[in-house]
């Protein structure tokens, strides 16, 4: 029999039996319904040993299943020498000590399960603070079963108390739970202020870019987002085959082909059910999906139930608050795809889509077309006579035009530049300093 503890949360290289229970509103793929599951145990480290799914009307208060599927949960755990069983589901601290308590194996949810993944990946302090905060809030309500097995201490000071150097306890008798609670709620409530700080920072960045059309791309996790970003942008992006690579906002300029620069952000990839806890934690990361003048959709063209991962991201960003009419599906992947008859019914599936390959740049220029007819409705070439003193001008010039000739007399430039259609108005404002000479399409 396997060997409980339940203090080790991670799963790298346990053997693990996954368990889904499909209820009448659950959103897992009928097809495959621990196929996300799976992946994400793999991707945090498990060996996926064995799989199971049952069907409830709505979940069993006591165990979450029903006794007889969970002494089948046993029975194939002990067959198996599982050290591990995940559920595609949130179970509450009480069904999690019932089932370790009938099972005697380590039980995880699937918030937990994301929670670790994302602590494994967290690179930034950004998002080692948001990982953290999830990581406790989730952990509080938790605390007693996690940590049932302390006795009462003496003296009034635990080792983890003393650990990171608690003040206040309240003397002889005081129960670690009790020490740990007051702990977790002090961390709280540091990493909320730190956030906080982050938060407003972030809002100011994101208002700040208020001149310049911002592009973000989202979709489900490890559909290629940072691979195209690296594409279109020349970035260094971090890329893996996985899930959750990327954790953190990474913002790059993006010159399209018509003289326009545009910025383009990379951000968390989602995942159906996506904890609540994480998104509260990171709205600093999310607030350039939020606030993005464009997102486009990155979808897996590949896998074989992209309709359901669409749905699933579509479901994320309605819960976000982000207007549908604000996204562009980009289908990812095309080089993966051998059957022309899968490109047809895709086609016809997702007409307004753009089919594009981050690997070898196929359809890549179709995808910028696209986006810069949404960031200016095209681009214009223009003849303009310039105070060269004025120096907002001639900023506002170098930051929107792409020049290709400029020459002086006197204080005036003239310059001969490629500007986008929708910024011609906004030299406007500089009044008698500019002159449009002459422009065409």
């Amino acid at each position: 029999m396997a060997e409980l503890k339940r203090t080790d949360l991670a799963v790298q290289r346990e053997r693990a039996l996954l368990v889904g229970v499909l209820l009448p509103k659950s959103k897992a793929d009928p097809m495959d319904p621990v196929g996300e599951l799976r992946s994400l145990a793999k991707t945090a480290g498990a060996v996926v040993v064995d799989e199971m799914v049952a069907k409830r009307a709505k979940p069993f208060a006591k165990l979450y299943v029903g006794t007889g599927k969970a002494e089948e949960i046993t029975s194939r755990a002990e067959y198996n020498d599982i050290d591990v069983i995940i559920f595609d589901n949130d179970l509450t601290p009480s069904q999690v000590r019932n089932l370790e308590e009938v099972t005697h194996r380590k039980i995880l949810d699937r918030s937990e399960l994301i929670l670790d993944i994302f602590a494994a990946h967290a690179r930034t302090h950004e998002s080692r603070l948001q990982v953290e905060l999830a990581q406790l809030q989730y952990t509080y309500p938790r605390l007693r079963h996690m940590w049932e097995h302390l006795d009462t201490l003496a003296g009034g000071a635990s080792s983890a108390a003393a650990a990171v150097g608690a003040i206040g306890t309240r003397g002889p008798g005081e129960k670690q739970i009790e020490i740990d609670r007051r702990l977790v709620q002090r961390r709280v409530s540091a990493l909320k202020d730190q956030l906080a700080e982050i938060d407003r920072r972030k809002v100011r960045e994101v208002n700040s870019r208020r001149e310049q059309f911002c592009v973000c791309l989202v979709g489900y996790t490890n559909a290629g987002k940072s691979t195209l970003m690296n594409l279109l942008t020349g970035a260094d992006t971090y890329v893996a085959d996985k899930l959750f690579a990327t954790l953190e906002t990474k913002t790059r300029k993006w010159d399209l082909d018509d003289g326009q620069t545009i910025l383009l952000s990379d951000t968390v990839g989602f995942v159906r059910d996506l904890p609540h806890r994480l998104v509260a934690s990171f709205k600093a990361t999310l607030e350039e999906a939020i606030n993005a003048d464009l997102l486009i959709h990155v979808a897996d063209a590949s896998h074989d139930r992209v309709e359901h991962e669409i749905r699933a991201v579509e479901s994320v960003l309605d819960e976000l608050g982000c207007d549908r009419g604000r996204v562009m599906l980009a289908m990812n992947k095309i080089d993966k795809i051998a059957d022309p008859a899968i490109f047809t019914l895709l086609g016809k599936q997702y007409p307004d889509a753009v089919f594009v390959s981050a690997v070898t740049g196929q359809g890549a220029g179709d995808l910028v077309k696209r986006v810069a007819g949404k960031a200016g409705g095209g681009s214009v070439r223009v003849k303009l006579h310039a105070a060269c003193t004025n120096g907002k001008l001639m900023q506002y010039i170098a930051q929107y035009a792409r020049v290709d000739s400029q020459t002086y007399e006197g204080t005036t430039a003239h310059i001969d530049a490629i500007i986008p259609a929708n910024r011609i108005n906004g030299l406007k404002a500089f009044g008698d300093d500019v002159k449009v000479v002459a422009s065409s399409r």
